[in-house]
């Protein structure tokens, strides 16, 4: 079956309604959300070349804040972008991978002349002017790459640097393909991805090698991690243990994934603070359980078995913890 064609087919019209409004503006700003990830800066920087390479006459700029570890080495660093350039002329925002409008790393997307929105995270499609908003797809970087698959029947291309770029953005978001959100659709695109000519091994490599001292970091976690009754697990870091190990706020949720092969663990936990808020910032994850009802219980949200929150200081986490177990206790999955 070909999955690309019956997606493509739901979407068409919107596409196509997207590549017009690309060859409309001379300014086109590509935006994403704050504390970006794999995804985030894979569809960002995918956009930016994939319309760098199709559009050579157009001023193509990207907007955010950049990575501690990816930008600059895995990823170009994001453009400092001035008031003036945004007020001197219409330009078009792109927003990816971006649920809460209130995430978007740089609120100057509202300057925009018209904003387009794609993204695969539950949210309200009306602050936006065209939105695709696909929760079921795995990856922002997904949705995308199956858009510019399609634009290659209009005389466009997919280079192989741009599918780098969304390769990473989807095998970040759905660990490889191992979690349950990858459907034989992600798969496909993938294929095609790959088929770019992408070196797979090499492209790994560059997503995690860790340099030695991250052993530290795992050494700590291994001896202060904690497991609830119900099978929350759990690890906290305070601002003081992270200038210890080295890391920041940002990396501190980076080995969450490292609790989600072990049985009796059902839902698993990183609490990193955050001094510039001041909060603790929570990712949750799980197998099977709704997280993301417990994320916007506490200032977040996302995917249902991978979301995000917040809790203002360590006194709320018996009550975040009580709330992960209580779904687990009623089996919302």
């Amino acid at each position: 079956m070909d999955f690309l064609k019956e997606e493509t087919n739901k979407n068409k019209e919107q596409y196509l309604e997207i590549l017009r409004l690309i060859k409309k503006y001379d300014r086109i700003v590509v935006f994403r959300h704050i504390m970006p990830d794999f995804d985030a800066l894979g569809c960002q920087f995918g956009f930016e070349t994939w319309l760098k390479e199709n559009f050579p006459e157009k001023e193509i700029r990207t907007a955010g804040d950049n990575h501690v570890s990816f930008s600059g080495t895995i990823f170009p660093k994001v453009n400092k972008i001035t008031d003036n350039y945004l007020s001197s002329a219409p330009f078009l925002a792109i927003i990816c991978d971006v649920g809460d409008k209130k995430r978007i790393a740089d609120p100057r997307f509202q300057k925009a002349d018209y904003i387009i929105k794609i993204d695969h995270h539950p949210t309200d499609e009306r602050v936006y002017d065209l939105a695709i908003t696909e929760p079921d797809k795995s990856s922002c970087s997904e949705i995308i790459g199956n858009m510019f698959l399609y634009f290659e029947t209009k005389g466009l291309t997919l280079s192989a640097k741009a599918a780098k770029y969304l390769y990473i953005g989807m095998v970040g978001d759905n660990g490889r393909f191992l979690f349950g959100s990858t459907t034989p659709f992600t798969l496909q695109i993938g294929a095609e991805l790959v088929n770019k000519g992408i070196n797979i091994t090499k492209l790994y490599e560059e997503m995690y090698t860790k340099d030695i001292k991250s052993l530290d970091f795992i050494k700590f976690i291994i001896e202060n991690y904690k497991v609830t009754k119900h099978g929350v697990c759990y690890y906290v870091l305070t601002d003081q243990q992270e200038r210890d190990l080295g890391i920041t706020c940002d990396e501190g949720k980076e080995l969450v994934n490292f609790f989600s092969n072990y049985a009796g663990i059902n839902i698993w936990c990183s609490i990193s603070e955050d001094t510039t808020e001041p909060c603790f910032r929570v990712s949750f994850r799980s197998r099977n359980y709704r997280v993301d009802k417990v994320a916007k219980e506490f200032k977040g949200g996302g995917h249902e078995q991978a979301s995000g929150g917040q809790i203002k200081d360590l006194t709320e986490l018996p009550r975040l913890l009580d709330a992960l177990d209580k779904i687990v206790i009623k089996g919302e999955k």
